[in-house]
């Protein structure tokens, strides 16, 4: 009977001594395996020698190089069940970076590729291995230990051959999608050799099915693709969709097309949006809005007549100047001009001799003339009614539609991200901005109404500029919060934002601002403050025995992998350890095989200084992510990386650390919580003191009575 598989015969050398052929159980620890080698040569203190290749390029063994190398070898074996369950485990391994450097080291992506490229037996026979293939392959390139340009053309078909197949296994569509998106966003030269494999339809294909997942994982190839879209390919021009390269991504006649598919069976057609879905539909979004932002960075040309002839086309449509072509005989030139400056004052030019130059500052350009252009032709009656109804007054709180539409776009242009990237962890997308082809121009136009409304609410006058642009912003964001899923529930939205429901909301937000300065307050708040900051250390500290689940760095991927770390309830030891799934709720302590002694922890870093923040490449190092990045060093000389979730749990864990450490909690949150706890305990011990004067000084102590014979004595 043939030896047990696991079972192996190898030589083992020893200077100085014979050769020895032994048996080794490759299910044995390999400290095992080394103690019994050292005891057949005599060999002192096991735990001081390791293996070590004789043949080729002599590489040490380790646990992890063992496992990569009998996985390697399993999966190019002949037993297809054998192959299967290598690819499951090496699929799970590949996570880790240690395992994942052994197995690149011994060529392992390579023969990954090789099995791909062979994938179309598989795909026929064998998808579930073809899955595992491609899970693996995806988990190795995501440590960024070897470059994406490695892979070959027919590799790329392959991939991209699963995605424009009609009906293929939603686990290999998931993951082709995702080693697509992955090769776009690392290589300027992978995206040129996609784009000529993949068309525009096959991509809007996958929008309309009923899975999220396949539209999650198909909306972030669309956002990479375009990402990388060159300049020349955003022109209007009609096409068919489904010949269409992805590298017309941008082509506006597309982005009509895709916004009606993603309104229609995205947006409207999955109740609840998951956070995945709702973050790639904010990141499509605001690189839909950075189409402006060549526009937005372009400064008038006071000596292009295109230009100026659109000044002239706003002046035109406002006051109806027909009688302008026939011209002004004799010496009239001078009159024109007279005639035309008093005219671009009324329409509330801050240059009214030379309009042109108050288009010179960037942002917003020549955006704001487009915006001011588009109100002026698609909802003329609002346009001429608005410049009319301020030039014909006469008091001084006359509205300049001018300056407040360049100011405006301005403040557009900063709320929605026009010119920058998205931020990882956002998901504030709003449906409402696809809606309509010219979303952005529509807002405009319903927000210079609703500023044109509150300056007359707030009869403001030319020196309350800067005031009303604040309460105009505070309605638009406060607006936005609410995720209008129209253009008219916007409007109806900002109609109930009044200047007066502004001041009424700012009044109830606001947290006792006009606390009372005098000396008792003062004194009263300085002794309840250490109780309130007791308060807050030990919810910190109960939040940290909680625990919370954190996102893996250099994860691109939509699946994304997780790990846990919790406080010890004793506050001595901090247990951490992967996730299978991001969990919800508490991870046993049993399951969280790490751990550092809280006594080892030598300092928490932030932003920054964090080491994996350092590493990161320019792409991942965003303001959003240095602002929730922290890293706890701890001897001997390591560290402890995360990536919170969010700006809460950031600040939770930040606190919670400092507290353990003795030093102070900074945060944001910890603030935030002082103010709030302070101000409800002084509110409710002056509560009996509603409507009392509190003097400034405490009253004078009054001399001590002659005699103490007033006491009475009980008999």
């Amino acid at each position: 009977m043939p030896p047990p598989l696991d079972i192996i015969k190898v030589a083992i050398e020893w200077p100085g001594a014979n050769a020895q052929l032994i048996e080794i159980d490759q299910k044995r620890p390999l400290a095992s395996i080394i103690k019994e080698v050292c005891d057949g040569f005599s060999l002192p203190n096991p735990e001081y020698y390791a293996f070590r290749y004789a043949d080729g390029t002599q590489l040490y063994i380790t646990e992890q190089s063992r496992a990569a190398r009998q996985i390697l070898e399993r999966i190019q074996g002949h037993s297809t069940d054998g192959r299967l369950e290598a690819m499951k485990e090496l699929a799970k391994l590949s996570a880790d970076t240690t395992f994942a450097t052994e197995f690149i080291n011994m060529e392992g992506v390579t023969v990954l590729t090789r099995l791909v490229e062979g994938g179309t037996k598989l795909l026929s026979h064998y998808s579930e291995m073809l899955a595992f293939t491609l899970t693996a392959f995806l988990e190795l390139m995501d440590h960024g230990i070897v470059s994406w340009d490695i892979v070959s053309l027919t590799f790329i078909k392959q991939i991209a051959g699963f995605v424009s197949q009609p009906s293929v296994d939603v686990s290999i569509l998931q993951r082709s999608l995702a080693i697509l998106e992955s090769m776009v966003l690392n290589s300027q030269a992978l995206y040129h050799k996609i784009a000529d494999e993949i068309t525009v339809g096959q991509l809007i294909c996958h929008l309309q099915v009923s899975n999220q997942e396949i539209q999650t994982y198909a909306i972030a190839l669309i956002n990479a693709l375009f990402l990388k879209a060159p300049e020349d390919k955003r022109q209007e021009k009609p096409l068919n969709l489904m010949d269409v390269p992805v590298s017309e991504m941008a082509n506006t006649f597309v982005q009509k097309h895709l916004r009606s598919i993603i309104l229609n069976h995205v947006i409207r057609g999955n109740r609840p949006i998951k956070t995945e879905m709702a973050h790639q539909l904010y990141v499509l979004q605001v690189l839909t809005f950075n189409l402006l932002e060549e526009r937005m960075m372009t400064k008038m040309d006071s000596n292009d007549q295109g230009q100026r002839d659109c000044i002239f086309e706003l002046r035109r449509i406002a006051f109806d100047a027909e009688s302008d072509s026939g011209g002004i005989s004799g010496g009239g030139t001078e009159k024109r001009k007279a005639m035309y400056s008093k005219d671009y004052k009324m329409l509330g030019f801050t240059n009214h001799v030379n309009p042109a130059m108050d288009f010179l500052q960037t942002p917003p350009g020549m955006l704001a003339l487009d915006n001011m252009l588009y109100l002026a032709k698609h909802h003329q009656d609002t346009y001429v009614r608005i410049v009319l109804e301020n030039s014909s007054r006469e008091d001084k709180h006359e509205c300049p539609f001018g300056r407040s539409a360049i100011e405006l776009t301005k403040m557009l242009c900063e709320i929605l991200q026009v010119g920058e990237l998205p931020n990882e962890g956002r998901n504030d997308y709003h449906p409402m901005f696809f809606t309509h082809e010219r979303s952005f121009e529509e807002f405009f136009c319903i927000c210079i109404q609703l500023l044109n409304k509150t300056w007359k609410e707030m009869r403001a006058t030319a020196e309350d500029f800067n005031k009303v642009m604040q309460v105009v912003r505070e309605q638009i964001t406060r607006a936005l919060t609410s995720k209008p899923n129209s253009l008219e529930q916007l409007k109806n939205k900002l109609r109930s934002l009044s200047y007066t429901e502004i001041l009424r909301l700012r009044q109830s937000e606001r947290l006792s601002q006009d606390d009372f300065q005098s000396k008792p307050i003062v004194e009263l708040r300085e002794k309840i403050q250490p109780e309130i900051l007791e308060l807050i250390k030990q919810q910190r500290l109960n939040r940290l025995c909680e625990g919370s689940s954190f996102r893996k760095t250099g994860n691109r991927r939509r699946q994304e992998r997780f790990w846990f770390c919790r406080l010890a309830l004793n506050h001595k030891v901090l247990h951490y350890g992967d996730l299978e799934d991001n969990v919800q709720g508490e991870v046993p302590y049993e399951s969280l095989q790490e751990k550092i002694p809280v006594s080892d922890i030598k300092a928490v870093v932030t932003g920054k200084d964090c080491p994996h923040m350092k590493e990161k490449s320019a792409l991942k190092q965003n303001k959003e992510v240095l602002e929730l990045a922290f890293s706890i060093l701890y001897d001997p000389d390591e560290t402890l990386n995360f990536i919170a979730p969010n700006k809460y749990e950031y600040c939770i864990w930040i606190d919670g650390v400092n507290a353990l450490l003795g030093r102070e909690m900074n945060s944001e949150l910890a603030r935030t919580d002082m103010d709030t706890l302070l101000s409800m305990e002084m509110k409710l011990r002056l509560l009996d003191l509603e409507n009392i004067q509190i003097p400034e000084v405490p009253p004078p102590i009054p001399k001590e009575p002659s005699s103490y014979d007033f006491v009475y004595h009980y008999g």
